[in-house]
């Protein structure tokens, strides 16, 4: 009986293939391939998002093999008759060409032609209208070579219809191919930035093969990862501890004690715990892990996990412990990857990033400076998104350096870098509202609001946009909005604001009572004087009530609200304020001074 399994490749593989194993009978089933992540990293605009879940630098998704060592002398054309598509025979010789095709390296584009004529042949061989898997099957191929033409959006009307296909009450086989049909699925829909769609496939799924297997099965484990994986690059932290924790429940039960399996599921929570603010539980993940690792002789795992560690020591202020770890990591790449390694720049980066933190600015710069220098001369096999990310990085230590000009540049490299890539574009939403707020600092104001408006784009269309994160982009998006004096688009966009952030972080949370100000200032500028009074006082209240009142910004409020109930008593043709001492009344202070008041999302502290 075939097991519903999440087949993973191991780290630094070549690309996947496109797998058609034959079963007992000698039907040919395919094999969804997915990636187990390998090395945990900061894949963050302004330090916005967790590293990326479990060890891995990215997902990868089914594609055919394009380059398989050898080449295979191309199969002898092969010429179909379309007529002929209600042989029973021919089905299963079409995709064995289809594969074959592939195998050989000669293109997806013949082997699509097949894998369609195939799923043809299928269809029309279908016996009373039964459920045919062969039809299922076939249709699992074509998305798959969809994909790895770059064609994401041809390959998710296939894959809906190849999962309406099975029926899961008709016992396993049709269980494995409904549960590769929604994997599948939401790989695509990863792909193409969707993060809620490709959550609701891996639910779907895990559902599926929970049915199947029930609850405490191994491969139930495996895909239970998956989606606290997906969940985590959702910064959906609470459902991703869940399924974590189940994951650990499972491998405890199954697997011997420091196992490999037990070491990834700690390396996930430990990112979870750490994106939680939960840093002495996420240590504690770490070192278990890193145990784990050493145990089975995995010195490059333990060396990730040590600058893993690292960065929790520098959470908590650590830094002589956060200094040992990292320095250990990097004896450990430079000797196993060499000294012009990618890993050994990220090393650097959290190095420059501590030193920085701990006032030793010359050694801070030094650090960059050999980082950037490996990621501009890149080492064989250094991927487009380990650049951009290390870039990303180390522009945001340029930020603190109060170099806005240069973070600019390299904020572009790393955009350049990743446009072409597929599944990126939370990643480059990122990155457009980091440059957003550099250009906003650098009072550039028109482009600052067009980089904005790209990232809310692409944010609306994947699953970030109920998250805190997107509220903040709103948020810097109306300010911008607001030095161009387009006032009502910034009400709109501190609107949004504000209902997003209320349900996601709460009204206490300093971003919220941000936009709180700003929307307050905002519908004063527009005459919308008793909204505003509205605004403040809930303002008030909560700061008097929840918070106190020993923060600056209560008194700045305080006067404001006062002169606003003054000005209400009478009619307002007075001499209208300036728009932008409304939103911040200690505009006129030097640029130094600002650039310490506002964080690095816009927000005023």
């Amino acid at each position: 009986m075939p097991g519903l399994v999440s087949v993973k490749t191991p780290p630094e593989a070549p690309p996947l293939r496109i797998m058609l194993p034959q079963d007992s009978n000698g039907q040919t089933r395919p094999v969804p391939e997915r990636s187990e992540p390998g090395s945990v990293k900061t894949n963050t605009p302004a330090q916005r998002r967790p590293p990326s879940p479990s060890p891995s630098t990215s997902r990868a998704k089914p594609s055919p093999d394009r380059s398989s060592g050898k080449k295979k002398s191309p199969p002898e054309k092969t010429v179909i008759d379309e007529t002929s598509l209600d042989n029973p025979d021919l089905g299963p010789f079409l995709l064995k060409l289809a594969r074959d095709t592939i195998a050989s390296g000669e293109g997806p584009t013949k082997a699509l032609d097949y894998a369609l004529r195939a799923a043809k042949s299928f269809e029309k061989c279908a016996v009373g209208g039964e459920p045919s898997l062969d039809l299922a099957m076939s249709l699992h191929v074509v998305a798959a070579i969809y994909c790895s033409l770059g064609k994401f959006e041809e390959a998710i009307p296939v894959l809906e219809r190849a999962i309406r296909v099975p029926e899961a009450s008709r016992g396993a086989d049709h269980s494995l191919a409904a549960f590769s049909g929604y994997m599948q699925l939401g790989d695509t829909h990863s792909m193409l930035g969707q993060l809620d769609r490709s959550i609701d496939c891996y639910k779907e799924g895990l559902k599926i093969q929970m049915e199947a297997l029930g609850e405490t099965d191994p491969r139930v484990a495996e895909t239970c990862r998956y989606l606290a994986e997906a969940y985590v690059q959702a910064m959906q932290f609470d459902e991703a501890e869940n399924l974590c924790k189940k994951t650990l429940e499972i491998h405890r039960v199954h697997s011997p004690p420091a196992s490999l399996e037990e070491a990834a599921d700690r390396r996930l929570m430990a990112l979870i715990c750490e994106a939680k603010g939960d840093y002495e539980a996420a240590l504690e993940h770490l070192v278990l892990a890193s145990m784990a690792m050493i145990a089975n002789g995995q010195e490059n795992e333990v060396a990730a996990i040590d600058v893993s560690i690292g960065n929790v020591y520098l959470s908590l202020s650590r830094f002589d412990e956060a200094v040992f770890s990292y320095q250990k990591a990097l004896t450990v790449f430079k000797s196993s990857k060499g000294d012009n390694h990618p890993l050994v720049a990220s090393v650097f980066v959290r190095l420059a990033d501590l030193y920085y933190k701990t006032g030793k600015l010359r050694e801070s710069r030094s650090y960059c400076e050999n980082a950037l220098r490996i990621y501009g001369k890149p080492v064989p096999g250094t991927t487009a998104e380990e650049i951009a990310s290390g870039m990303t990085e180390v522009s945001a230590i340029y930020e603190l350096f109060n170099e806005p000009e240069e973070a600019l540049k390299l904020l572009q490299k790393a955009m350049k870098l990743l446009e072409d890539k597929p599944g990126q574009q939370s990643t480059i939403a990122g990155i457009e509202a980091r440059m957003g707020v550099m250009l906003y600092m650098i009072g550039r104001y028109e482009e600052a609001r067009s980089s904005f408006e790209s990232a809310v784009v692409k944010l609306r269309g994947s699953g970030e946009r109920k998250s805190a994160f997107f509220g903040v982009v709103l948020n810097q998006m109306g300010l911008a909005c607001v030095q161009l004096f387009r006032i009502d688009e910034a009400a709109e966009l501190f609107e949004e604001a504000r209902e997003i952030l209320e349900q996601e972080v709460g009204p206490c949370h300093q971003d919220t009572l941000g936009v709180y100000s700003n929307l307050a200032a905002t519908y004063d500028a527009m005459g919308r004087v008793e909204d505003a009074i509205e605004i403040l006082e809930y303002v008030l209240k909560l700061r008097e009530e929840k918070l106190g009142t020993a923060n600056p910004d209560f008194d700045d409020e305080k006067k404001r609200l006062a002169e606003l109930l003054k000005e209400a008593g009478r009619s307002r043709n007075k001499k209208a304020k300036s728009l932008e001492n409304l939103i911040d009344p200690n505009a006129k202070r030097t640029r130094k001074e600002t650039s310490k008041k506002w964080s690095p999302f816009g927000f005023r502290s």
